[in-house]
């Protein structure tokens, strides 16, 4: 076995996987499960997880790699593309429709441009009209155009002088061309006019492979945008996926190879954005990665299977046992949290301070390698004083707090996480509490932030202590206790969620902790 100074552990931002020196890696560490062949199948639409849970993994990887018969692009939506919809919506006085609209265009761009002519099993037949379309769009941007968001942006917002621009490359008849004109007035008829050409052009194509796009980004709300302008440009664009794939791209044309979009998205925005019969969205056109585990199980879990796959990356593998490389690098025991338990291994321990997602694990071990090499550099195993050590739970529990303020931002404004802060140093060692030391501290609070509020009002956030509980609930910053009758049960929202019930709800009067992975972040003390 080589040196845990000379392990490669790759990035646990996934999106760093598009980069060429990374590509084989990833493709060595990816686990090909059942999460990925259910995305391969014609009726996914959505691609649901909470951040950490590998969303843009299997995008990434479906991406870089022609796998059974489909190949994929990803595109990531940026802040300057979410403040050019509001500025749209002003300047031409949007309703939500247009908002759908705009989205069906730019998606058939970017799956225009995604076409390869040695995709197409009919190249020199039904594809004039969508080379001429391409050609149009390419000499509009002097053949410079580059197929993303960014500049699918520009077509939507040239509307007028692109629908003038297909409409003449296409040679209406002159009778049409007396009926049609494109004007700054007409946007939604341009746009309309760009679409069903689109859309026409590419679905008379005889595709040898199926083609599908990846939109992410959606995830954090960009600054300076408001919560309801926001969620209200992600709705646009989740219901133009779903009319695309259920109406437009499910009609077959005999072509082996189909098309097909697939929106990346946390279970909280999807249930937030109030999509028409969601649960039968969720249930028939979703995958929703569910990485939970047990202590006693987690040996055959596929979060394991992740970790001891990274761990083998250019590592002499013949013969080996699941579960050997693992056991060889982390080689140590504690005292059992369990008497049923004899003692805990590193995994359990991993899984404690976790939210059991794959990002999660893969920084653990990438924190304990960093740290370890400052302090035992050359050694041959993971030693267990790292992981007991103030440097790794500091930088451990401050990355777990670096995704709660993520979340956080989707619905508020950095002034409410600081709230939020505040509100937390108020249980100083208190990691575990009851409902009625939680109402006394949630009254200081409020009457903390009254008195320094100008409107003499409380933020949404902490309107009433049940809200503000099952806010604290939904990010997983605490869990209520059950007490069963053998054990407590330790309810965690991530636990709990499941395809079915994306939002979990807390339980009142029980008594209360704080993640374990939390406590260093936010200076508690762990129960004992």
């Amino acid at each position: 076995m080589i040196n845990i100074h000379e392990l490669e552990l790759g990035s646990n931002d996934a999106e760093d996987y598009k980069r060429k020196e990374l590509k084989n890696f990833f493709n060595t560490v990816f686990c090909k499960n059942i999460y990925l062949d259910r995305l391969l199948t014609m009726n996914t639409f959505f691609l649901i997880g909470e951040k950490g849970t590998g969303k843009t993994a299997y995008a990434v990887f479906l991406s870089n790699n022609e796998y059974k018969e489909t190949r994929s692009i990803i595109k990531y939506i940026r802040e300057t593309q979410y403040q050019k919809f509001i500025t749209l919506k002003t300047e031409k006085h949007l309703l939500l429709s247009d908002y759908v609209s705009i989205w069906r265009v730019i998606i058939l761009v970017l799956m225009a441009s995604s076409i390869k002519i040695d995709n197409i099993s009919n190249p020199f037949s039904k594809n004039e009209k969508f080379e001429k379309i391409k050609m149009a769009i390419d000499g509009y941007f002097n053949n410079a155009f580059s197929p993303e968001i960014a500049t699918a942006m520009q077509i939507v917002e040239n509307s007028k002088e692109i629908a003038s621009l297909i409409f003449n490359v296409l040679n209406y008849q002159a009778q049409e061309s007396n009926q049609l004109t494109f004007t700054e007035t007409k946007f939604q008829t341009n746009l309309q006019f760009i679409e069903r050409n689109l859309l026409n052009s590419i679905m008379n194509l005889k595709m040898k492979n199926n083609q599908f796009l990846f939109i992410d980004g959606i995830d954090i709300r960009p600054t300076g945008i408001e919560y309801k302008e926001y969620l209200s440009c992600v709705k646009g664009l989740a219901e133009a996926i779903w009319a695309l794939n259920n109406d437009d791209f499910s009609v077959s044309n005999g072509s082996k190879g189909r098309f097909k979009v697939v929106l990346l998205i946390r279970p909280d925005i999807f249930q937030s954005i109030g999509l028409q019969n969601s649960t039968n969205k969720i249930m028939n056109n979703s995958v929703y990665l569910d990485w939970r585990t047990t202590y006693s199980e987690y040996q055959n879990s596929e979060l394991f299977t992740i970790g001891e796959k990274l761990l083998s990356y250019k590592q002499d593998c013949q013969g080996k046992k699941r579960g050997e490389i693992w056991d060889y690098y982390f080689n140590w025991t504690t005292p059992s949290t369990n008497e049923k338990r004899e003692c805990d291994t590193p995994f359990i321990q991993f899984l404690r301070i976790s939210y059991s997602r794959p990002r999660d694990i893969v920084t653990i071990v990438q924190y304990m390698q960093r740290i370890q090499e400052q302090k035992r550099p050359g050694s041959e195993t993971f030693l267990p004083e790292i992981f007991e050590s103030n440097a790794f739970k500091n930088a451990y529990s401050e990355y777990l707090m670096g995704g709660v303020k993520d979340q956080l931002a989707f619905y508020y404004t950095d002034s409410d996480y600081q709230l939020l802060m505040y509100f937390l140093s108020l249980f100083k060692n208190n990691s575990r509490f009851n409902y009625n030391f939680y109402t006394e501290k949630y009254k200081h609070f409020t009457e903390y932030v009254l008195k320094n509020a100008r409107d003499n009002s409380l933020p949404e956030l902490i309107d009433t202590e049940e809200m503000f509980l099952q806010f604290l609930y939904e990010t997983n910053i605490i869990c209520y206790i059950d007490e069963g009758e053998k054990e407590p049960l330790f309810r965690y929202c991530y636990r709990e969620r499941n395809i079915s019930n994306l939002t979990p709800k807390v339980e009142y009067g029980k008594k209360y902790e704080f993640h374990y992975g939390l406590i260093k972040a936010l200076n508690l003390a762990p129960y004992k």
